[in-house]
């Protein structure tokens, strides 16, 4: 189970690919055209007002004339990225299907078996054969443990998730935790919201459980329903999950099968593999007060027909075509508005890259990362930590004490850049060409043990939550360090030999992001070593609590779409890390290369520069579907508010644009923690 705490930098709901030649002139006819600085020209507005609306002006030509592909719920200078980081895993992963090479075998088997639509397409249905019938031979719900052990294992997350994660409070040793789970919407709220798109949305996803359990043999989809809406009543809102003391119950196992009597947890724990656990993080122990209601009252037919939905959802996308399509309809278009399913290889690319990541991006980094932009990468770094240290000790409302507190946790932070130290070991994963669904489960399997074997031994900080290729980043506070993907070191993002204005303006932000991760309202709460400890003097947290309400405030004014608002609380640490991350990438910058950049290039200012690049790294267009959903699920403001948003409470900015006082883009109360 992926911990429920990294921070990271964007949203990502699966990006797809071109081939490499449209990639190439795709990139060449809309994207980065020559010019002194490395900002992408062609796609300002000019017409715009910087000071009416900087997002318009930084991105105008791109909302304008970038239309979202139909195969993307989105289209954005980060989903472009991702295309031309999947275009070079393709050449890789279809290298590696022909060869038969020792080194890039499993992964060639692996995408080979993906791309054999027919093969699977001739299994249909029946591929499921062995599990349902582990789930139709289901006696009685005292049986459950031993069974879910298994589905658990291979990937199908019914009732609750389960899994390995530092102990909050001593976060050098990993323990047990389990945590809500079990739903196939994508929020609890969504059970319970009783506004006519909710109530529409809950008839979809009924009529789509139908679909796809009649393909497998039939089951009750208002039953489904049911068991879900059962599941999500005790569940934590996102908002609230967003407390990670709200999140950390310590327990002994005996303790949880007081709270839980129904469940065998000793079975389960057998099934799965766990050694000799001395205590579990139960994340809501409300939660498993109300699954051992729903256990106890639930009879075995229903559990039956849930776990059969569970696992035909689970496994839904590398299943035969009927499978992928109603899945697509459903979760593509339904929730996310996306018109067409994605190419079969764009989509192989994904899941050989979820599953095989690091065997995948060992290849990946060679072409994509030379030595000298890790380097680089470093340098930023370093000059951001500095920036930060400044800030802190300048800060007029924040003690000396909790100041020396503060300083001493940056000091602690560690940053990965690029890829691994060490790579994966796969070699016990057995990967068998011609068996999708196989693999994919040995693959979820190979992962689960692997976080088995984690469990009451020293956290390996070395370890990664994203791949080599990925184009995200993320600050993880219960290891205290920051985390930059090598698929996201590249342009727009990050430029070699490009002006540094334009560099520290996006990948300095993004530096910047991570770091202030640590210090937002969530990372505020972990020490220099990451435990759950407070740190903060009374008078301080308060402080802090005054100024992040300001930014709360902010941004539940903004509007998503239609009728839907910024949820300003749940979006409330990514503005923090928005906002610090991007005033101490200026201090950096400024005190830095800036000091002796040229006076003007393409006809702006360093500084303009620097704004200008911040701006164009969140150009983007959505789809209404996705912008709805976001705002109730996701902890990101919308691209323009996080542009927007930040500069209007930065002096910086309107000295640089010559914003006068009263102008939208320049705040009368301006918000600013760090």
């Amino acid at each position: 189970m992926v911990t429920t705490m990294i921070r990271r930098l964007f949203v990502a709901l699966g990006l797809a690919a071109l081939p490499l030649a449209s990639v190439i002139s795709h990139a060449q006819s809309a994207a980065a055209k020559p010019s002194e600085s490395g900002l992408d020209l062609t796609i300002l507005d000019r017409t715009a007002d910087p000071c009416v609306d900087f997002y318009a002006f930084a991105c105008g030509g791109w909302t304008k004339n970038q239309p979202i592909p139909p195969d993307r719920s989105a289209w954005g200078v980060a989903e472009r990225l991702q295309e031309e980081n999947e275009a070079r895993l393709h050449q890789i992963l279809e290298s590696a299907a022909r060869s038969g090479d020792a080194d890039t075998k499993k992964i060639g088997d692996y995408y080979a078996s993906c791309m054999d639509e027919s093969a699977i397409d001739g299994k249909g249905a029946a591929a499921l054969d062995p599990t349902l019938k582990k789930i139709a031979a289901l006696a009685s719900v005292s049986d459950l443990p031993a069974l879910l052990g298994g589905l658990h294992s291979i990937g199908v997350n019914a009732f609750f998730a389960f899994g390995a994660e530092a102990d909050f409070k001593e976060a050098s040793v990993v323990r047990a935790i389990t945590d809500q789970g079990g739903l196939g919407l994508p929020d609890r709220d969504y059970y319970f919201r009783d506004d006519a798109r909710s109530v529409d949305l809950r008839k979809q996803y009924v009529e789509h459980v139908r679909k796809m359990m009649a393909m497998a043999g039939g089951g009750d989809a208002d039953t489904v329903l049911r068991v879900e809406t059962a599941l999500a009543k005790p569940a934590l809102d996102a908002v609230h999950r967003r407390d990670p003391s709200a999140l950390y119950h310590k327990m002994t196992p005996a303790d949880l099968q007081k709270l839980t009597p129904a469940f065998d947890w000793s079975t389960y724990l057998k099934t799965v593999g766990a050694p000799p656990i001395d205590a579990i993080n139960v994340t809501e122990p409300d939660f498993f007060e109300g699954l051992n209601q729903l256990l106890a009252s639930t009879p075995v037919d229903d559990v039956r027909t849930y776990l059969r939905w569970q696992t035909i959802h689970a496994s839904a996308t590398v299943l035969s075509a009927p499978f992928v399509e109603e899945n697509f309809k459903f979760y593509g278009t339904a929730l996310t508005g996306t018109r067409e399913l994605r190419a079969r290889w764009k989509r192989c690319v994904q899941y050989t890259d979820s599953d095989l990541g690091e065997a995948l991006g060992k290849a990946y980094v060679r072409d994509a990362f030379p030595p000298s932009a890790k380097e680089d990468t470093q340098k930023m770094v370093r000059e951001l930590e500095g920036s930060l240290a400044t800030d802190v000790k300048g800060l007029d409302w924040m003690t000396d004490t909790t100041k020396t507190q503060a300083l001493a946790k940056l000091q602690a932070v560690e940053n990965k850049i690029g890829y691994p130290d060490k790579w994966r070991d796969y070699s016990a994963l057995s990967i068998v060409r011609g068996d999708a669904l196989g693999n994919s489960q040995r693959s979820n399997a190979f992962e689960f043990k692997r976080q088995m074997n984690r469990i009451g031994k020293p956290l390996d900080k070395s370890e990664w939550s994203m791949t080599p290729s990925t184009v995200n980043a993320y600050y993880n506070p219960l290891q205290n360090n920051i985390n930059f993907p090598a698929g996201i070191l590249q342009p727009p993002f990050y430029r070699r030999n490009a002006d540094p204005a334009v560099n520290y303006g996006a990948a300095g932000a993004i530096i910047g992001h991570e770091l202030t991760h640590g210090f937002d309202d969530e990372g505020r709460q972990f020490d220099a070593q990451g435990n759950l400890k407070d740190w903060w003097t009374d008078k301080d947290a308060q402080a802090f609590d005054t100024r992040a309400q300001c930014i709360v405030d902010e941004y539940s004014n903004f509007t998503a779409v239609d009728d839907v608002k910024v949820n300003g609380k749940l979006t409330l640490g990514e503005n923090t890390a928005d906002s610090g991350g991007l005033r101490i990438a200026l201090m950096a910058y400024l005190s830095g290369p800036g000091a002796h950049a040229p006076a003007t290039l393409d006809g702006f200012s360093p500084e303009q520069r620097f704004f200008v690049s911040y701006g164009q790294s969140w150009c983007e267009n959505t789809r209404p579907e996705r912008e709805r959903l976001l705002a109730q699920t996701n902890p990101h403001a919308p691209a323009r508010y996080r542009t927007n948003g930040v500069l209007s409470n930065m002096p910086e900015f309107a000295k640089a644009f010559q914003c006068k006082a009263g102008t939208p883009m320049v705040r009368t109360n301006a918000c600013r923690v760090w």
